[in-house]
């Protein structure tokens, strides 16, 4: 596949000031600090997610994971936070997306789509024109115990292209990524960014030789992109 764009790298499940430093070090365009979740990793308080947010520098984004339906609880969280994007990782209904834009101007919505079927096409392309961005993921919200993310499971890469291939927005990748995959990841789906999270942890903590060499793969793919976008 020709080389289209410049890939940015989110870090997701930032569990301190420290991990966010050494993210933002190795070149993380975006941070994910995870609130309450039904399952899954990195969960941290609020109030720590607010103080990694204000230790943030522009322009990297700090992204608060949310598995919030409505948008009154979303908001709150926000407000109390200061996150400037929202990562939605359950379905939110169309009518609380337009809510949640009319009230958090400048604030960003990424929508997770958990890449299950070709019904995850058809969800990708009718939400698309209410959110800023998807995040296809590997969790699984149909579950007893809801599977919003994390699971460190890579899923259908073909099926993720074709959302990419079916959207206008910028569409990130997470699932299962590591430095052994991260080129073909890229090379099969040509996303706007990567979303990584145990591929770069050791027993559940950030573990900068990881970050090192994933960091290492982007950045050389990216020196050989002939066609940078912004």
């Amino acid at each position: 596949m020709k080389k289209s764009k410049f890939i940015r790298v989110k870090i997701c499940c930032i569990s301190s000031i420290d991990e966010a430093l050494m993210a933002i070090k190795y070149g993380a365009s975006a941070l994910g600090l995870v609130s309450e979740m039904p399952s899954g990793p990195g969960v941290i308080d609020e109030n720590l997610i607010s103080k990694i947010v204000s230790i943030v520098p522009p322009p990297i984004a700090a992204f608060l994971l949310t598995s919030k339906q409505t948008a009154d609880e979303i908001i709150a969280q926000q407000r109390r936070t200061l996150a400037n994007t929202l990562q939605l990782v359950d379905f939110v209904p169309y009518n609380e997306l337009k809510k949640i834009k009319k009230e958090l101007v400048g604030i960003k919505l990424v929508q997770v789509i958990h890449v299950l079927n070709d019904e995850s096409v058809k969800d990708a392309v009718m939400v698309e024109k209410y959110v800023d961005a998807l995040l296809l993921d590997s969790g699984n919200p149909t579950l007893g115990i809801k599977q919003l993310g994390g699971t460190g499971n890579t899923h259908n890469w073909d099926l993720s292209k074709k959302i990419r291939e079916s959207v206008e927005i910028p569409v990130f990748l997470a699932g299962g990524l590591k430095a052994e995959n991260a080129l073909e990841a890229i090379e099969k789906v040509n996303p706007f960014a990567l979303d990584i999270c145990s591929g770069v942890r050791t027993n559940g903590k950030l573990d900068e030789e990881k970050l090192k060499l994933f960091f290492s793969k982007v950045h050389n793919y990216n020196a050989g992109s002939r066609n940078y976008i912004i």
